[in-house]
């Protein structure tokens, strides 16, 4: 049963289940809702990068953090479309777009954004964008170039937020993700463990997502990759234990969603991701970089599908899924 009413109580109650059963329920969970052998394989390109005004402090594109990342520039429509078309030939169904913006401002660069999302769509891939704070006005331009989802994270809990960004609210980013959901675009919002938050932050997080009137389409569960000069950079490994916790109570919590392994998986042995896609991940990121940090590249990822027998979700699954119960 799909739920948004979950209390805080009993998020917590998933969460700190013993991990043994917190994976049985997860794994059942995403039985009842997802084929267990399919994953969505998706690519994330940085189409501006660095220069950010803002303070995350996890981010190496924030201007005021010296983390030896080049700023570019946005990139051109071809260019664009060139890797969204080398990363469907490589097994991706989903092409990410991000660029390293406050918020989306109505001038010719967000016009050459909508080319790219009009030419990603027409090669036949589920296009996605993170570019910032937007307006109802903004997304419905994105719908109508042919937007499938738009990423904006949470990050983590209301309360721990303030110590890990300054230059924005949290509300900030539910009015975006409200917007997004108006305009008829998906949602992908989830966040990141790692940045010295407690444990009940991390359930906090989940229960503003499990919450939400329309749960997240996609919800990327990511592990802080420490950057030096940013200051996070000492902080400790997050332990795939951590990561199997997350994914599982997601799991059961937004049945349907789209769990995301994402950032931190270049860190992971084989045998940890299995343990993450059998707690109910059902997505990756494939390619060499999420935006400037590393990332397991194609080669090392069709290795793990052959190991796993694991095989590649098709584009809009959910959208022939509709259509055939239509």
């Amino acid at each position: 049963m799909i739920r948004n009413d979950w209390t805080l109580e009993e998020v917590r109650d998933i969460y700190q289940t013993p991990i043994m059963d917190l994976i049985y329920r997860a794994a059942t969970v995403h039985r009842q809702y997802h084929d267990p052998n399919e994953v969505q394989v998706c690519t994330l390109l940085s189409i501006k990068t660095g220069g950010c005004p803002e303070d995350c402090a996890y981010c190496p594109q924030a201007a005021r953090y010296n983390t030896g990342v080049e700023v570019h520039k946005l990139l051109d429509v071809e260019t664009v479309l060139k890797k969204a078309l080398e990363a469907k030939e490589a097994g991706s169904t989903r092409f990410c777009m991000g660029a390293a913006w406050r918020e989306v401002r109505n001038n010719r660069d967000f016009d050459k954004v909508l080319e790219m999302v009009k030419g990603v769509a027409n090669l036949g891939l589920e296009v996605c964008c993170t570019l910032g704070m937007l307006t109802e006005e903004q997304a419905q331009k994105l719908k109508e170039a042919g937007l499938y989802a738009y990423n904006h994270n949470l990050d983590t809990s209301e309360d721990y937020y303030d110590d890990i960004i300054s230059t924005r609210t949290y509300a900030d980013r539910l009015k975006t993700i409200e917007a997004v959901n108006k305009s008829g675009i998906s949602v992908c919002s989830g966040g990141i463990i790692g940045l010295g938050e407690k444990e009940e932050d991390r359930i906090a997080m989940l229960h503003t997502l499990a919450t939400m009137s329309t749960h997240p389409e996609s919800v990327p569960i990511n592990a802080l990759v420490p950057v030096p000069g940013t200051p996070l950079a000492e902080q400790p490994r997050v332990s795939v234990w951590e990561m199997v916790r997350m994914i599982a109570t997601a799991r059961i919590l937004m049945p349907k969603a789209m769990v995301r392994l994402s950032a931190g998986r270049v860190r992971m042995n084989v045998e940890e991701q299995a343990l993450c896609f059998l707690a109910g991940a059902n997505s990756i990121f494939a390619g060499d970089k999420l935006l400037t940090t590393p990332n397991p590249d194609y080669v090392e990822d069709q290795k793990l599908f052959q190991i796993l027998q694991l095989k590649p979700r098709p584009a809009y699954k959910q959208e022939a899924n509709r259509c055939e119960h239509a």
